[in-house]
């Protein structure tokens, strides 16, 4: 499984991004081999309506759950639309923290 953590830089040890579709990368994990990928955001300083082109961003990389700490209407909707489960993470912990903390079942869905 492919989960992707919005992150203020690249890597699993960056601090979690509490928006998600301003944030500065998305760091993408594959559960299944522990594998890592960091993506800019193409969209961080893009005119509105960014959440919904975010959420392709993560459809294109195969992301079926997304650690943030929150989204707006627009990005809910078209995650929704495209079957990705979100979880909220508030920590002030690395990515690597948030997707300890979603393995083990400890966030909350949005």
């Amino acid at each position: 499984m492919i989960v992707c953590i919005t992150a203020r830089a690249a890597g699993t040890d960056a601090p979690v991004e509490q928006r998600f579709g301003r944030a500065p990368y998305f760091v993408f994990v594959d559960t299944e081999t522990g594998k890592s990928e960091s993506v800019a955001n193409p969209l961080i300083d893009a005119a509105g309506g960014v959440g919904p082109r975010a959420v392709q961003v993560l459809a294109e990389r195969g992301a079926t759950v997304l650690v943030t700490g929150q989204v707006g209407g627009n990005a809910a909707r078209a995650i929704e639309a495209g079957g990705i489960k979100a979880y909220a993470y508030r920590g002030s912990g690395s990515a690597a923290d948030a997707l300890a903390e979603y393995t083990a079942g400890d966030l909350q869905p949005l």
